[in-house]
């Protein structure tokens, strides 16, 4: 099981705009900060998905699980809202029956998902 994952992000400031707004209908809040370059955000208090000011690498894909489809549609639109751009509106998707998941890069590129399983 993964403990944490760190992205670095070119404009700290940019990049917690984008993802407080966006993963808010995910439950996701920023519940750390350290320095004012880097910032936690947790669902249910534990901080796991973490950003820093540093130079991006390449692109990465982080997805985080929508507890239902409703969440899935308000963390793209907003995503869109907050500065990213849309990279697959919510639907259906390939993978299986159920799998319903919407794209947004963020302002660095990153490829970032909202998915639900069908647990709604």
């Amino acid at each position: 099981m993964i403990d944490h994952v760190t992205i670095p992000v070119s404009d700290y400031d940019r990049a917690k705009e984008f993802y407080v707004t966006a993963l808010a209908p995910l439950g996701f809040e920023l519940v750390m900060e350290f320095d004012g370059k880097v910032g936690g955000f947790a669902r249910d208090n534990r901080p796991w998905f973490w950003i820093r000011e540093g130079t991006p690498g390449k692109t990465v894909h982080v997805a985080f699980t929508a507890p239902d489809r409703n969440s899935v549609e308000a963390f793209h639109q907003a995503g869109v809202a907050a500065g990213g751009s849309d990279n697959g509106g919510p639907g259906l998707r390939e993978y299986h029956p159920k799998y319903y998941a919407a794209f947004v890069l963020d302002p660095d590129g990153n490829n970032v998902e909202a998915v639900n399983h069908g647990t709604d």
